[in-house]
């Protein structure tokens, strides 16, 4: 074979599929709190689809079961785990009046 006729051939390498997150028996649920970490963030948010690797059809399930488990008050809304200041330092500004003597 030329050169240019070698250029438009594909290589042929294997494909391996990646398996889903969710295996058969895991049931989606607002209850089952182990699987429903593993597809929200650290901030606190629901992570799409393709980060996923579910189906549309599991993503809505896992989107409700979230939804769900927060009106239930079983997972946080958003997670603020922000530094916040200490109790001994003062966010406000105060100013002094310093009085010089009249020699």
């Amino acid at each position: 074979m030329d050169k240019s006729k070698r250029l438009f051939l594909k290589s042929k390498r294997s494909f391996r599929r990646r398996l889903s997150p969710i295996q058969s028996g895991d049931r989606i649920d607002y209850k089952n709190m182990i699987l429903l970490y593993r597809f929200i963030s650290q901030q606190g948010k629901i992570l799409s689809r393709r980060v996923n690797r579910l189906t549309l059809k599991q993503q809505r399930l896992i989107t409700i079961a979230i939804k769900q488990a927060r009106i239930l008050s079983l997972l946080p809304f958003v997670n603020n785990e922000k530094k916040e200041f200490e109790k001994g330092e003062s966010t406000t500004r105060t100013t002094t009046i310093v009085l010089k003597k009249k020699i």
